[in-house]
């Protein structure tokens, strides 16, 4: 880990976050859970890959 990452650590412990901004990261945790178990059970949907371009240029 980088010292940043200790030192943001630190700050949050002796100033820890609203219950606003918590609630907020438990919401953004909860659709990445839901959004990658959805992909997990039913597979992501054609239409939303990207196809692959053909780069080769035709003389």
């Amino acid at each position: 880990m980088n010292i940043f990452w200790f030192l943001r650590m630190a700050r949050w412990a002796r100033n820890p976050p609203g219950p606003r901004q918590v609630r907020l990261v438990l919401i953004v945790i909860a659709i990445t859970l839901v959004v990658v178990g959805i992909e997990y059970f039913f597979g992501w949907p054609d239409a939303l890959s990207v196809e692959p371009r053909n780069r080769r240029i035709l003389p």
